[in-house]
Order: C-alpha cells, then sequence, then structure tokens
C-alpha cells in the first residue's frame, strides 16, 4: 500500500544538514511542509497549514516530524486523524519549560490526548529542549512507543545527524505496522441475479 509521507519541521525549519532535509530528496514521494514564518510560528497558522498538507493527500498519511513541528501534528482536528496512518515523532519540543520562547510558549499546553493512529516518539537523554522525563510522558500520553537515543542533542544537524540511518529504520518499522493498521477494502460482491420465477 502506497504512504504520503509529509516532513513537519520544527521551528525555524530543518538546515541543508538535517536529516529531514536528506529524507525529503530519498524518501519516495516525500512532502515537506512550508510553513508562512519560520521565525515567528503562530500555532493557529502552524497547525491549520500541516492539517491542509494531510487533508490534500490522496492516500493515508506518514508523518515525520521534528521538534515544534511534533505538536502540529498531535494537535490536527479529528476528522482528518483518520487519514493518518503513522507519525514519527523526534525530539518533540517541551514549550511549557521555563527557558521557552514566547513564541514557542504559545503551543502550550502540550497536547496529551491518546493519538489513533500508530507513532514513535524519539528521543535523546540531553535534549535542551525537552527534559527526557517530559519526552516520556508525551510518549505515555500519545500511546507511542518511546525510542531513546543516548548523547543525541536536539536530534538535528548541530548534533550530527545528517543522513541518520537509524531514523529511516525507526521509519520503515513504523511503515510496516502502518500497513497492518489501515483497514483493507471490502472484497467487491457480484450482484445477486434476479430470481427466477416459476410457472
Amino acid at each position: 500500500m502506497r504512504f504520503q509521507p509529509i516532513l513537519v519541521p520544527g521551528w525555524k525549519n530543518s538546515a541543508p544538514g538535517h536529516w529531514q532535509a536528506r529524507w525529503a530528496e530519498c524518501v519516495p514521494h516525500a512532502q515537506t511542509v512550508q510553513q508562512p514564518d519560520w521565525d515567528n510560528p503562530d500555532p493557529a497558522i502552524w497547525h491549520a497549514t500541516v492539517a491542509a498538507h494531510v487533508d490534500r493527500a490522496a492516500c493515508p498519511v506518514l508523518l515525520i516530524a521534528h521538534s515544534l513541528g511534533c505538536l502540529s501534528c498531535v494537535s490536527l482536528p479529528v476528522p482528518l486523524r483518520a487519514k493518518i496512518a503513522g507519525a514519527l515523532l523526534v525530539a518533540p519540543a517541551d514549550v511549557e519549560r521555563h527557558s521557552a520562547p514566547d513564541c514557542l510558549q504559545a503551543f502550550g499546553p502540550v497536547p496529551l490526548h491518546s493519538l489513533s493512529f500508530q507513532s514513535v516518539v524519539v528521543a535523546s537523554d540531553n535534549d535542551p529542549y525537552c527534559r527526557l522525563e517530559r519526552a516520556a510522558q508525551f510518549a505515555d500520553a500519545w500511546g507511542s512507543r518511546l525510542e531513546i537515543i543516548p548523547n543525541a542533542g536536539h536530534i538535528n544537524a548541530d548534533s550530527g545527524f545528517g543522513d541518520w540511518p537509524q531514523g529511516l529504520k525507526i521509519l520503515t518499522a513504523l511503515r510496516r505496522r502502518a500497513i497492518w493498521r489501515v483497514t483493507a477494502p471490502l472484497p467487491r460482491v457480484s450482484p445477486v441475479q434476479e430470481s427466477v420465477v416459476l410457472p
């Protein structure tokens, strides 16, 4: 079954050396969300932009999000969640931390509802923007599998994650589980023949 991968970058977009930028070139049929203002994010606009990409997809969606982009993915309107086959949520940003800039705090509180689709949270034990305990809390609330990468920082280009082959393996595993989840179409049934009227 074909999926529509949608890459959802975080605050200030993903630099050319970022794994999301690399995956945009190597993941088949991948699309990347382009926010109107990467430096001054507005929650309503960011969430609506991601929702519009999902709404336009012609097949089940695989969300591939980083940092602040994760919050737009878990904030999708309920009717659109049925179009999501799976979500890879990497280094979700804790916008409720005391040191978060005002423009990020506007995205709070972090939604803590259960997701209706397969999901994986990938977190680091030394992410400056989200403590591991908070990432684990998010994963538990969302019903996500939690993958921990030691000493990975914010899992971005600055912490050395370019091609990130390990991440592609996690995405492949998620895709397999998503295939099992997506409901197959019902088999076609031949029309019922008209009853033969006996003389």
